[in-house]
């Protein structure tokens, strides 16, 4: 167990064996440690939303599969799982848009403020930039929440959670779709020495992970973790996806694809 400023901040979680759709006894606990990104795979329906559900609500046994969470090997207490604010997990998912009418620069300035920042003002600045990184499309400091786009508002709440938000586990609902750098974004959030859980369909960022949970039937099948073989196989997917970016950037500037004094 660990504490910033009074603040409870577990080093390791671990989620009890539960049970799948049919009842059946889950093989094994797992159990997560902080700067570790885990991937959840398996097709739609196989159990990586619920998975992410029992880390969300803390689970004790009172939810569908049966799973427990442990934080640092403790269970929480009511405080930590049902606090309306200061909450231990933070969740990013493919849709997240602002309703709040202020400007980018203040919002970000004001939540510095409110996490007790000794410079406000340069720590929205950094959150700021690293949100413009991770964006298709920049935009300008003074652009009210509500006009940004939806790859705008994913890329900025990444940079918020990453720089600024102290909640020790962040769970990803497929970052692929979320309109944002998504390389980038990864290596911002490992950065953050926090507990990762993605879920994701993409090859490139499962396995760019630890390690990889396999999901069948609401359970977890095996836990895997990248060999030798598949880094190479990461390098040469990653190579793909640079030229893919790099086409997608020429086609949309107007740029003839043959045209060789085009970068």
């Amino acid at each position: 167990m660990s504490a910033e400023a009074g603040i409870f901040v577990p080093r390791t979680m671990t989620l009890t064996a539960g049970r799948d759709k049919s009842g059946r006894a889950e093989t094994r606990d797992v159990t997560f440690t902080a700067g570790q990104v885990t991937a959840l795979l398996g097709p739609t329906g196989s159990g990586k939303s619920r998975f992410l559900s029992d880390i969300e609500s803390m689970a004790q046994g009172d939810t569908p599969t049966g799973r427990v969470l442990l934080l640092d090997d403790r269970a929480p207490d009511e405080d930590q799982r049902f606090a309306l604010t200061g909450r231990l997990v933070a969740q990013l998912t493919q849709n997240m848009n602002f309703v709040l009418d202020m400007a980018v620069l203040d919002f970000l300035t004001t939540h510095a403020e409110s996490r007790g920042a000794e410079d406000p003002q340069d720590v929205a600045r950094r959150v700021f930039v690293a949100a413009n990184a991770l964006a298709g499309e920049p935009f300008p400091p003074e652009v009210q929440l509500t006009q940004l786009s939806g790859g705008q508002s994913r890329a900025l709440m990444i940079a918020d959670t990453a720089l600024l938000s102290w909640s020790p586990v962040l769970l990803i609902d497929e970052i692929e779709n979320a309109g944002v750098d998504k390389k980038k974004a990864l290596e911002l959030l490992v950065r953050s020495d926090k507990i990762i859980v993605m879920a994701t369909h993409d090859p490139v960022l499962a396995l760019s992970a630890h390690r990889r949970l396999v999901f069948e039937n609401g359970a977890v099948r095996t836990v895997m973790e990248r060999s030798d073989g598949e880094q190479a196989v990461l390098a040469r997917l990653s190579a793909m996806e640079s030229e893919m970016s790099r086409v997608r950037e020429r086609l949309r500037r107007g740029s003839a694809l043959d045209d060789p004094s085009e970068p």
